[in-house]
């Protein structure tokens, strides 16, 4: 048979560009940021594990706290591996936004959609010099985060977002 050979499909429904997106990653130093997190959260259960078992000695809480540190260790892994698999693409009419491990997510959200543009960074993030760019739409399933941006970044992806959204919606 002699004719054109059909398109090939996507390997991954969440990689439908593969060729055509350049995805941006976020700073690597947002690994810390959540690993901060988790060690507070981490200390205060082992601190209420220790005192427990140290009031009841009883071997079932000294259990409990090797569980606590096997799932900390395998949560700081899945952290690693988390912030390495987020990233963001600026396209002509929308943003993308993938991130996930285990359920892998791809967010589409069109430019026209945008109501409102948050940049926001809590202590942590801060301390860092980090920030989060978060998208609002009318439907509030379609809202979309980009965290782990240095404030100049987050601060002209906003900027951009905003340009773009106001653009966009002038047809509408």
């Amino acid at each position: 048979m002699n004719g054109p050979e059909p398109a090939q499909p996507p390997v991954s429904a969440l990689e439908p560009w593969p060729d055509t997106v350049r995805w941006q990653p976020i700073s690597r130093d947002l690994i810390w940021v959540e690993l901060l997190r988790l060690a507070m959260g981490l200390g205060v259960l082992l601190v209420g594990l220790g005192v427990g078992w140290a009031l009841s000695g009883h071997r079932l809480v000294g259990v409990a706290c090797g569980v606590v540190l096997l799932l900390g260790v395998w949560r700081a892994v899945a952290i690693v591996r988390a912030v390495h698999a987020w990233g963001y693409a600026e396209r002509e009419n929308d943003l993308l936004v993938r991130h996930g491990l285990l359920v892998r997510r791809l967010s589409i959200v069109p430019y026209s959609r945008m109501q409102f543009v948050d940049v926001s960074a809590g202590p942590l993030e801060r301390a860092f010099g980090l920030a989060t760019v978060q998208l609002h739409t009318a439907a509030a399933a379609s809202d979309a985060r980009v965290p782990g941006l240095r404030p100049a970044e987050a601060s002209r992806l906003r900027d951009r977002l905003t340009a773009l959204g106001e653009d966009r919606a002038e047809g509408l």
